[in-house]
């Protein structure tokens, strides 16, 4: 593959909903471009950029792929992403590096949940965006209602520049509204043809007001429409570039992929009227040395900096670390310092990536996409610059993971195995999390919903040989007592020689502080119990607070008080101190009104009007607290507090309940007695947990 220079290098980000047809734009775009001779399908799994195991089993792309095409002396790096919620981490990644947006709109379906997605990701990144409506062919095609609803969801920006006309429900061609010309699709080319009698007012009409949005992206074609002066299709297509660059036009064409239909007119669009990566002349990033932010220029010339947005840690083809290079020239043998990492290490065979293809390269030039096999210290969000020069990138901005399971080996000894595989996922994937719960002692995987977590189980099986299963995991309940009592505890062992004796009377109360365990403090006249055994009482009382005596739950807000005892010259010890006070802990909690905590989280979801209803009275249904509601943009921001043992499936639960529309995040807030009836369960449940 030639190397080429920024001016000539468009990155698009292919965004839309599951199934709108990306994955299948892509591969006629490879196929129109000569380098595949024959068209794979999503449902064989034979594509280009759908490659991984559970790609082709699920008949969904799961992560970003990068497709390079070449067309007319330029280069278009398309970044395939997944349309399914749970990965939109992929989707973040790329959309990190991109510099448009194609958004794919199926004909049939009309705009989706993962349309607005898509736009709404453009639009928080300020990338342009392009919109190509797919599957014209189909019997329920209908262009008018998807561009009708466009407008009305995301504005007057929508700018349609293509009607298309079929014959017998067949596409067969298309009027360009900019140049008022009719084209017919003939054995992958679009010779020159009449428009239909029937679409000619309708193209005069979009001409106009394709003039009309031209005439606001610049002051003087502004006084030539005013004045009723034509605009030339070169001022046309020129206000279109400048328009889509600001964000005022999105242009929108059509066509079938799956029957390369339009495929060929859409490239030649992109290069006409997407930006090229030399158009971002300079970036802003933190200057390691100093720590100040440093605006750094987009050529050829400068030190080297390359982010690093996709990593690939496969057990069969290595680590690949795929990179944009922001400035300066990536070649072989080149020193690549790490400022996050404070590493150097050297570059080794450069790689454009294709799928899963490596084509080997001698350079990556500014504002081109590249791969590094074996670096050991780069991850996701790195930066690799010249050392004279350490600079870092503000770092992607990834979904929550708010879905959290334990995690189980099948088979038993395969516990080091799980931790060692899951490191490796965790390098490719920045959603996932993964920790070993030091309170219960489970191990943990949190991500962005269920499907991902599927994931996660079928790439440990199939990749490395590990057999694993999810269950709830154990929530940090807390046990506390709500009276004071006054109680002893006496322990005596005679078996032969010396015996062991320690007698203690304590005041139990609560201490008012859920924070801290417990308060210990002594309040012995006479010399009871001598000073001596007082470290022992204290011991006793540390080890009770690890498992409280209702439901083996550590225990807070304790206040503890020694007040009185007696001791044995002989047999007493601290031992049998520390004996005596815990069974003194154990009569005394029980008598003492023994409640459940729970962990209460506060959680803020966001969703649109239409939605607020059925969540707060989802949310009343999980024993919510509804705190407040604002307004933000189009939608609503509710504030609640909820029990955290209600949460555990609420990122499915809020996805079927908005279609996919709504968010969320949660945080832990504090705990809080629980409802009796809910006690008892939390009691029953603890015991089949530590049976």
């Amino acid at each position: 593959m030639k190397v080429y220079s920024a001016d000539k290098i468009r990155n698009v980000v292919v965004l839309g909903h599951s199934g709108c047809g990306k994955t299948a734009f892509l591969e006629a775009a490879l196929h129109v471009s000569g380098v595949i001779s024959r068209m794979g399908k999503v449902e064989d799994g034979s594509t280009v950029s759908d490659y991984e195991a559970e790609e082709v089993k699920r008949k969904v792309s799961i992560g970003s792929s990068i497709i390079p095409i070449e067309w007319k002396d330029e280069k278009i790096n398309f970044i395939d992403t997944p349309g399914f919620f749970d990965f939109s981490g992929e989707v973040k990644q790329a959309l990190s590096i991109a510099d448009l947006a194609l958004i794919i709109v199926s004909a049939k379906s009309g705009i989706e949940v993962g349309t607005e997605k898509a736009w709404e990701y453009a639009e928080e990144m300020g990338i342009p965006r392009i919109i190509f409506v797919n599957n014209m062919d189909d019997e329920n095609a209908n262009m008018d209602k998807v561009v009708e609803d466009m407008k009305a969801l995301f504005g007057k920006s929508i700018a349609p520049l293509q009607v298309p006309f079929k014959e017998g429900g067949t596409l067969v061609g298309f009027a360009n509204a900019i140049k008022k010309e009719g084209r017919k699709f003939v054995d992958g080319r679009t010779p020159e043809c009449e428009i239909p009698a029937d679409l000619v007012d309708e193209v005069d009409k979009m001409h106009s007001l394709i003039e009309e949005a031209v005439a606001e992206t610049s002051d003087e074609l502004m006084e030539k429409y005013f004045e009723g002066i034509a605009f030339t299709t070169e001022e046309i297509e020129t206000g279109i570039y400048n328009g889509l660059v600001a964000g005022n036009v999105t242009p929108v064409f059509c066509g079938s992929a799956s029957l390369t239909k339009g495929v060929r007119v859409l490239l030649n669009s992109i290069l006409k009227f997407a930006p090229p990566a030399s158009i971002r002349e300079t970036i802003d990033v933190k200057d390691m040395k100093t720590g100040d932010v440093m605006n750094i220029k987009y050529a050829d010339s400068e030190p080297l900096t390359a982010f690093v947005f996709k990593t690939i840690a496969d057990p069969y083809v290595g680590r690949l670390t795929i990179f944009k290079v922001v400035s300066g020239v990536m070649k072989k043998d080149a020193q690549l310092y790490n400022p996050l990492k404070d590493t150097t290490e050297k570059a080794g065979q450069l790689y454009v990536m294709r799928g899963k293809e490596q084509i080997a390269v001698d350079e990556i030039r500014t504002g081109d996409i590249g791969a590094l096999a074996k670096l050991t210290s780069a991850s996701t969000g790195d930066s690799l610059c010249d050392k004279a020069r350490p600079v870092v990138f503000d770092p992607i901005d990834f979904p929550p993971s708010l879905m959290t399971m334990a995690i189980y080996p099948k088979a038993k000894g395969d516990e080091d195995k799980i931790s060692q595989a899951l490191a490796k996922l965790l390098e490719e994937d920045k959603t996932l999390k993964f920790e070993v719960n030091p309170e219960t002692k489970q191990t943990l995987i949190s991500g962005v919903g269920d499907s991902h977590l599927d994931v996660v189980v079928n790439k440990l099986k199939n990749k490395y040989k590990l057999e694993v299963e999810l269950s709830e995991p154990i929530l940090p309940y807390r046990e506390m007592i709500k009276t004071k009592v006054r109680v002893q505890g006496k322990y005596k062992k005679q078996s032969g020689g010396s015996g062991q004796y320690g007698d203690v009377h304590i005041e139990f109360e609560p201490s008012g502080d859920a924070t801290r365990a417990y308060i210990f403090e002594e309040k012995v006249f006479g010399g009871s119990v001598p000073r001596q055994y007082f470290p022992a009482v204290e011991k006793g009382l540390q080890d009770s607070v690890k498992a409280g005596p209702v439901a083996g739950y550590p225990v807070v807000g304790l206040k503890a008080t020694l007040v009185d005892g007696s001791y044995h010259a002989v047999d007493s010890s601290e031992l049998a101190f520390k004996m005596a006070t815990i069974m003194a802990f154990k009569d005394g909690f029980m008598k003492a009104k023994p409640v459940i905590l729970e962990p209460i989280a506060r959680v803020e979801v966001k969703v649109p009007d239409d939605y607020t209803g059925d969540v707060m009275g989802d949310m009343n249904k999980r024993r919510g607290r509804i705190l407040g509601m604002e307004k933000q943009g189009t939608k609503q921001v509710i504030n609640t507090e909820v029990p955290l043992a209600e949460m555990a499936k609420y990122s499915t639960d809020l996805r079927s309940m908005t279609q996919g529309r709504g968010s969320y995040t949660l945080e832990f807030d504090r705990y809080e007695e629980a409802p009796r009836d809910i006690m008892e369960k939390i009691i029953e449940k603890r015991k089949k947990e530590l049976s």
